[in-house]
């Protein structure tokens, strides 16, 4: 066989030995890299070491070692963020415009709920909560997010099943928001979540669609009745004051005009028993006395008077017709 003079002659010693250590130095690279990890501020960690729990829950935020090669694996989870849970409505996500994962048709018609009165209301709701505790929520329950949403369906509808639909539309919208906060964080706690309620917050109570035209004309008939009753009682708050103060006015007049009678009937009797008295003593001066003197009563309060003298001389005598005399 020819040989050539620039022919490269490999040594299969030297390219094992290349190989060899290359793959140590990969491995020492892999080694570095895969045996730290990061946890954030608003982050804690759980660590499985060949898939099981090692018993920590790290808090402390920056760099923390773990063992390479997948040998431990962390679970990154966040502990600070508020989340809410949505039901029988979706909030779109800024990012994609798309509703929230549990946005299906179900989980929309999990607000239709039938109340006391055997009425259906559709109860929009959202729940706001925290992870607190990592492990729990990771490991104790298979799904906890759906699990949390069953409570949250299974916690209102017991509680809207209790009440009338008039109360859960108005003034019970409060105490079912109250009661529900109490038996969610009773639930979540007996089930072991690992998830802190915040807060369930009533978005929207109305009857179903395909009765909610009906629904308004009875809304609107209940506001003007108690519109109506509302303007009788201002009326009735108006007139029946005055009324009284009226008949009051009335009745205290009347007892002025009863009294002023009495009394002057008690002066008229004390007149009478005095006059009387006098007569007794003096009849015929008595008598003539107040003869005279309702014969100027009744001479003064008449027309004016003349009286003729019956001695008179002559046909045609003359009055002084000047004179003030009666």
């Amino acid at each position: 066989m020819a040989e050539f003079p620039n022919e490269i002659r490999i040594n299969p010693a030297a390219v094992n030995k290349l190989i060899i250590g290359g793959g140590g130095v990969l491995l020492v690279g892999i080694a570095v890299l895969t045996s730290f990890f990061k946890v954030d501020p608003r982050e804690h960690a759980i660590v499985l070491r060949l898939g099981k729990y090692t018993g920590t829950t790290i808090t402390d935020q920056g760099l923390h070692f773990k063992l390479p090669f997948g040998i431990d694996k962390v679970y990154h989870v966040e502990v600070t963020k508020v989340q809410k849970e949505e039901f029988g409505f979706a909030t779109l996500n800024v990012r994609t415009q798309r509703p929230t994962r549990y946005a299906s048709q179900n989980d929309v018609d999990a607000s239709l709920i039938v109340t006391g009165d055997l009425n259906v209301a559709d109860v929009e709701w959202s729940t706001q909560y925290l992870i607190s505790d990592a492990y729990k929520f990771l490991f104790k329950v298979r799904d906890p997010i759906r699990t949390f949403r069953a409570m949250n369906e299974a916690v209102m509808r017991e509680i809207v099943g209790d009440r009338t639909i008039d109360e859960v539309l108005t003034s019970g919208r409060e105490e079912v928001e109250q009661q529900a906060e109490e038996k969610l964080r009773a639930l979540v706690e007996q089930y072991q979540l690992g998830i802190k309620l915040d807060k369930v917050i009533l978005q929207n109570v109305n009857p179903p669609k395909e009765v909610n035209e009906s629904w308004n004309d009875v809304n609107q008939a209940q506001q003007e009745r108690a519109q109506k009753i509302n303007t009788a009682q201002a009326e009735y708050n108006r007139v029946v004051p005055r009324a009284r103060g009226e008949a009051l006015s009335t009745i205290e007049v009347a007892n002025g005009y009863a009294v002023e009678r009495v009394n002057k009937a008690e002066g008229d009797a004390a007149l009478f028993k005095k006059v009387f008295a006098a007569y007794e003593q003096a009849p015929e001066v008595t008598r003539k006395r107040i003869y005279l003197e309702t014969m100027g009563k009744i001479l003064t309060a008449g027309p004016k008077k003349i009286v003729m003298d019956e001695e008179a001389k002559g046909l045609l005598p003359l009055l002084n017709l000047n004179s003030e005399g009666k």
